[in-house]
Formats: C-alpha cells, structure tokens, sequence
C-alpha cells in the first residue's frame, strides 16, 4: 500500500505529534508498505531523507507552519497514486492532504493530537472573549473531523469531546504507540550519564523527582512548584528536574526562587530528542499536572523507563496510571505532596512500583500502533474499492 502522512511538524521536533508519525512511517515501512511524508522545512535538517518532501515554512510560536503548496507539488502527489492520506494536522499540511485525497478519490484517515481550546490563552489575552473563540474552535474542529473518512483519537477522554463538539464521523481510538526498546534498554554510555549527572548537580544519594515536555502555562508546572514547597525545603535530597523550555522558564524560574527551592527546581532546557530516554533514567518519579493531555505520552515514556507516574487526575489516564500500581492520580496539593512521600520515602515500594511501570508500558509499542492504523487504512480502502 502507497500511503501519504500530512503533517506541519515532524522528526527531528521533539514534541508528541513528530514523534507518532515517526514511529507510524518507520512501522508502516518495516511491515512493507510505501510510505510518504509531507511536512515542513526544519533548520536543523540538511541532509536527504527517504520518502520526506518538506516545504518552505515559517516559525509560528514554538511550531513552523508550511506556506508554499505549489501546483507541482500538488501534481508530484497525484504521481505517486497513494491509496490513501493520512492527515495529522489541521492546518496547512493537513489541507493540503484533503484536498489531494479528494482529487484523487482516495479515503482520507485524521488524527486529532491536540485539542486547540486548551491553548486560547496563546491568542486571546482578553478574558471575556475566550468562552467565544473555544466555542469557534469547536466548531472548526468538529468541521474539519467531519470531512475525514474516520478520526483517530489516543484516548477515550479525547473521543469524548469530539462527540461533544458535533464530531458524527467514524472514530477509532487508537493510542499513539513509542519505541518502547528506547526507554526500557539502557541504551546510552555510562559515562556520559554521569557526565549529565554532573553538569545537572544530580548525586547518587538525590532523589529525582521530573517532568519532561514543554515548559508552557498549560503544562501547570507552577502548580507543581508550588505544592512541593514546604516538601522540598524538608527534604533537601529531593530535586525536581524539569527537562525541556517554553515561555513560562523565565517565570517558574522566578517562582522557585522566590519560594526559597531555587537549589532543588533544576531546568535541563531541550535536550537533543535522541538522548531523552537518558533524561527519563535520571527520575525516580515522574509528575505532572497538566489536565491538557489527549494521551499522555510523556507518562508512558516515563513508565516504560522505570519511572512511576504521579499526576493529575484526568480522563486520559483511564487507561494508563493503575492507583497504587504503577503511580498515583492527585487533585490537589495534599495529594500530591501525600504520593511523593509514599514513594519516595519508601525504596522497597518505589522499586515494586517501578516494575510494574515498566510492565504496564508494554501494550504502548509502536508496532502495536502502526498495526492498529494499518487496519483502518484496510478498511477503508476495501470500501472504497467495493464502493
């Protein structure tokens, strides 16, 4: 089968939607089918990439977003006779691929990462118009979801709101898989962890507590800081490294420090995508509070490393955090505070919880993801032709 991902942001981005279509071309390929990326221009690429056409981009906040589709393009597309186009993006790259995929008559699959009305506060500064423009994203998103053949989602939580949003098309959930073998084997040279040990301050006798993502309002790290005060400034072992950068560095950086914890928040800034696993064996716990996850990637790269999950309850752990398993779910302060003494406190049970971390991480692979989307794509090719 020729297949064609659509997508504005890819490897090497180092954010959930480069990584799933990814994994998604790199699986497909390894199973026999062609498969085609579109995306756009990256600085950091230079040298040629099998089968990954990009087009000239422009930076829009911490994404690039594809400006020019010339007619050649459009008819290099048509040349391949894809059997079908996968869109993983509503905006240029995705409308490009609808409108290819309707030209040529072939079923179009979307997968909605991100849901938009969570990051408003990016655009609309004025409070009382917020309720007005989640109301339009809505009804775009429910729009563009309707023009697809069948909609993709990670999680339950996520198919939900688009059932609330109008969404009346096919949806699958299929959670978005990772190369599981990445995070569970120790893949990285022990010097250099120490290495990062030491440029990080970490010694052997911390305990590291730590998120991995985008240092962004909706990410609530601020939260975290700030319930762990009195915690932290008790338990001068404990560190809480956040790996990663985003607009709101500047002001958790602040926040620690005027909390008196400046010592114990470490900010690792980006790391390079292909050394993030060495990142996550650093953590003894990870955390979150971010309630704007569809999946929670983070969460299963963090488990498949060994790291138990304590974060804020939300519907796209359902399927992911087993209470006093492999993590715990908090809402509020107490809580959390509560869940991080338990493991911490305890190394008999923080290993007993690491494994079954690691164990539960398991149905999360990759290969298990590319196969799941790969049916979808049967499917709908089968009508198609019957049709």
């Amino acid at each position: 089968m020729k297949i064609g991902l659509f997508s504005d942001t890819y490897y090497p981005k180092a954010n959930g939607v480069a990584t799933s279509v990814l994994m998604l071309k790199e699986n497909l390929e390894a199973s026999g089918h062609k498969v085609y990326v579109f995306t756009s221009n990256n600085p950091e690429v230079s040298e040629p990439e099998d089968n990954v056409v990009r087009i000239p981009s422009i930076p829009l906040m911490t994404q690039r977003l594809g400006v020019i589709i010339s007619p050649a393009l459009r008819r290099y597309i048509k040349s391949l006779s894809l059997d079908v186009i996968h869109t993983h993006t509503e905006f240029t790259l995705g409308r490009l691929g609808r409108r290819v995929a309707k030209k040529m008559d072939i079923p179009v699959v979307h997968t909605m990462h991100t849901i938009y009305e969570y990051y408003t506060g990016y655009l609309i500064k004025t409070e009382r118009f917020d309720p007005i423009f989640r109301k339009m994203i809505r009804k775009l998103t429910a729009k563009y979801c309707n023009d697809a053949d069948t909609v993709i989602v990670p999680s339950g939580k996520t198919e939900g709101l688009m059932r609330d949003y109008g969404v009346h098309r096919d949806i699958r959930v299929i959670p978005s898989g990772i190369e599981l073998d990445r995070f569970i084997t120790p893949q990285y040279d022990a010097d250099k962890t120490d290495g990062v040990r030491a440029e990080l301050g970490i010694s052997e006798h911390n305990k590291v507590l730590i998120n991995v993502g985008r240092v962004s309002q909706e990410k609530k790290l601020d939260v975290l800081i700030t319930s762990l005060r009195d915690y932290l400034s008790h338990n001068p072992h404990v560190l809480f490294l956040i790996v990663g950068d985003g607009p709101a560095r500047k002001e958790l950086e602040q926040l620690a420090a005027d909390l008196n914890i400046g010592k114990q928040v470490i900010f690792a800034g980006t790391r390079p995508w292909d050394e993030i696993h060495m990142y996550y064996k650093l953590g003894d716990v990870f955390i979150g509070a971010s309630e704007s996850e569809t999946q929670g990637i983070t969460y299963i790269e963090a488990m498949a490393s060994g790291c138990p999950v304590i974060a804020k309850e939300d519907r796209c752990l359902d399927n992911l955090l087993t209470e006093g398993g492999n993590g715990y779910s908090f809402n509020d302060a107490e809580g959390l505070v509560s869940a991080v003494g338990k493991l911490l406190g305890d190394d008999d049970l923080l290993r007993q919880f690491a494994e079954e971390a690691s164990k539960s991480a398991l149905r999360f692979s990759a290969d298990s993801f590319a196969r799941n989307v790969n049916a979808v794509y049967d499917e709908l090719v089968a009508t198609r032709a019957s049709a």
